[in-house]
């Protein structure tokens, strides 16, 4: 495929190199030249501009750092959308705003252009060993015809559905990131200051139920799915782990941690047991989330895993 990559950055330059590894013809643009100098000794072409990047090409990917510095790449003066032919593909790797991809999507609609927002989890280390999240997401025959170049930058590429729906995937897993990142910071800060090793707990909490399985496999097999495993090997009752969890928001107090995080936890599980619900299995307190976000976090469908090659 003829194929225009803007954007070469630490992740743009390793996954730009897949493409040419993959025997593809590339055509390469950044606001600096010699950032893409080793992309140009291994035979890419260089652009003036982006609109010549996407010239004559069937695919255009942009990796781009700020939503407003891919809206005017693509949608600016000297942009992808005043060259790109209908019947191509523009596929933005950014972590992007949704609003921003919703207006190129229906702007590259207009053109008769397919866009995929299709952002990336794993780094510049990921990018460059290919150990890496593709979370794709627009219109799915598209997907399908270009599924084998998204397949060299990654090694779980999938589809997430209509325009939008990647970069929502990717947003989440952000903020998820960042706040498992938090309340772990409170956690090993109680046991440090109660004495413990700061690697014998994290060792020791590795080792636990909750420590050695993925965040999320209890999710796509229990609640995600519809119901709760209460004879499964990690059940425990609302009221069984309220205490747990109280117990340890009174150790931070004695030992004068602070800890946001875990007592607005702990008040989630207070108000499970004052609806009755002691005796229910503890991820039914999801419940609570469901009533005060207005949504039911269920689904009928297969684990979009199923989408992973």
């Amino acid at each position: 495929m003829k194929i225009g990559w803007i954007g070469i950055g630490r992740m743009g330059r390793h996954l730009a190199g897949h493409l040419l590894e993959g025997g593809h013809e590339l055509t390469v643009r950044d606001l600096r030249q010699d950032a893409a100098s080793d992309l140009l000794e291994r035979g890419a072409q260089w652009a003036s501009s982006p609109a010549e990047a996407a010239r004559r090409k069937d695919v255009v990917f942009t990796s781009l750092l700020m939503p407003e510095d891919v809206r005017e790449v693509v949608l600016g003066q000297d942009g992808v959308i005043n060259e790109i032919e209908p019947g191509s593909v523009l596929v933005d790797t950014s972590t992007n705003s949704l609003d921003v991809v919703l207006e190129i999507g229906d702007a590259m609609s207009a053109k008769g252009v397919y866009f995929i927002d299709s952002p990336v989890s794993g780094g510049a280390r990921g990018a460059e060993t290919r150990d890496l999240c593709v979370m794709a997401s627009g219109d799915r025959d598209a997907y399908d015809r270009i599924k084998p170049v998204l397949d060299l930058l990654g090694d779980r590429v999938m589809y997430c559905g209509p325009v939008g729906h990647g970069t929502i995937c990717k947003l989440c897993h952000q903020l998820f990131g960042a706040g498992m990142s938090q309340i772990a910071q409170e956690v090993l800060s109680v046991g440090v200051k109660a004495g413990v090793d700061i690697m014998t707990l994290a060792e020791a909490m590795s080792k636990s139920a909750a420590g050695r399985r993925p965040p999320f496999a209890g999710w796509r097999k229990g609640p995600a799915r519809g119901g709760f495993d209460d004879t499964g090997p990690y059940a425990v009752s609302l009221r069984l782990l309220n205490k747990d969890i109280s117990l340890a928001c009174e150790l931070g107090r004695k030992f004068t941690v602070p800890m946001d995080l875990c007592n607005i936890v702990a008040q989630r599980f207070r108000e499970g047991l004052n609806r009755g619900w002691g005796d229910m299995e503890s991820r039914g307190l999801i419940r609570l989330q469901e009533e005060r976000a207005g949504v039911r976090l269920t689904s009928s469908t297969e684990c979009p895993e199923s989408e992973v090659r």
